[in-house]
């Protein structure tokens, strides 16, 4: 199924020299969470090397990634889910969030970092991530950090589109995790 998948998305992006560029839909943010800070600084996000490229990787079965180099993502992955954490927290806290450089006068109340250990369309029908967020202060006793282990299914059938709309839930999900857990 995955490789008749596979198939299709090669077929999809067919054979002209521009390749088909996906989006990454933006989920609905339906909830409002309180958080200790009035100011968010959201540090650029560090992804895999293969989650990083702008081309899509999918996990075949055998665990390897495979890619098209006609499917990619329409922006730089890091750029991307960096921005779209800061939009989430923005509208799920009602903070004044912002991506590093801090534009703003005087500094961010909290600094968020966040370290993906895998970021991946799984052969599961599965996007997934893990890996690790920071919360940094001024008040060093607020400092603190966690483990985020998230998955979001998609229909394979569906092709890129379908991997972009799960990856974009999967950063919503991340993003009211560490509302609710690093950021109150």
């Amino acid at each position: 199924m995955l490789r008749s998948a596979l198939l299709s998305l090669a077929v999809l992006a067919g054979c002209g020299g521009t390749p088909d560029l996906y989006s990454v839909p933006t989920a609905a943010v339906t909830d409002r969470i309180n958080i200790a800070y009035a100011t968010v600084e959201v540090r650029d996000v560090s992804l895999p090397s293969y989650a990083a490229d702008d081309v899509i990787a999918v996990e075949a079965p055998n665990g390897v990634l495979l890619t098209d180099a006609d499917i990619r993502w329409a922006d730089s992955p890091e750029r991307a889910v960096g921005l779209e954490l800061t939009r989430h927290l923005s509208q799920l806290s009602r903070a004044r969030v912002a991506s590093e450089p801090w534009p703003f006068e005087g500094f961010a109340e909290a600094i968020l970092e966040v370290r993906f250990e895998s970021f991946l369309a799984r052969a599961n029908g599965t996007f997934t991530a893990q890996g690790q967020y920071f919360v940094s202060t001024e008040r060093e006793v607020r400092d603190r950090s966690g483990l985020f282990d998230l998955a979001v299914p998609y229909d394979p059938a569906g092709g890129p589109a379908a991997i972009a709309a799960a990856r974009g839930q999967l950063v919503l999900d991340l993003a009211e995790l560490i509302a609710k857990d690093g950021l109150r």
